[in-house]
């Protein structure tokens, strides 16, 4: 078997993703129920809240970059950034992933510097809300968000990204 089944019902090859295969609605719903921190944090957080934080973060024109920036691990999964470089394959196949998802989006490829920077200041925040850890320990030196992280349930999370996606798509 070379596919996963996905919530709407596709199957979806993740080794050899098809562009009329992807679904926003698989990505938040997956997003939605899946841990940040593979579930070492103090309370359930989802990626997908993590992903709509990173867009509310990022000027209005990389905002739905922002948004889908983790859209892959949908259909791969998260793997902490200790394991992901230690993997490259993974790593290649994550990116081919990416490029597929980002072209069904319209979105450039490879996605702007200004996405990974604040994915990093949303990291550090979380760190500080949700681990009650400093991120320069991880050696991630950018200051965290002011705002404090008082996280959702997954159905909330699926909701809010769903409503994003919608409020961002419907501006381009």
């Amino acid at each position: 078997m070379d596919w996963i089944q996905t919530y709407t019902g596709k199957q979806f090859r993740p080794l050899a993703p098809r562009r009329e295969d992807i679904d926003i609605r698989d990505i938040a719903h997956a997003l939605s129920l899946n841990c940040r921190f593979n579930g070492h944090c103090r309370t359930f957080y989802s990626v997908g809240e993590h992903a709509v934080r990173v867009a509310r973060a990022l000027p209005r024109k990389w905002a739905l970059w922002g948004l889908l920036h983790d859209a892959g691990e949908a259909y791969l999964t998260d793997l902490p950034r200790p394991v992901k470089t230690q993997m490259p394959q993974f790593t290649v196949v994550e990116e081919r992933l990416l490029e597929v998802l980002a072209g069904h989006f319209g979105l450039c490829w490879p996605a702007p510097a200004a996405v990974w920077r604040a994915d990093d200041r949303l990291l550090a925040t979380e760190a500080r809300d949700l681990l009650r850890v400093s991120a320069r320990r991880w050696g991630i030196t950018v200051r965290p968000l002011a705002e404090q992280i008082v996280p959702w349930s997954w159905r909330e999370a699926e909701k809010r990204f769903l409503a994003e996606y919608e409020e961002l798509r419907s501006k381009r």
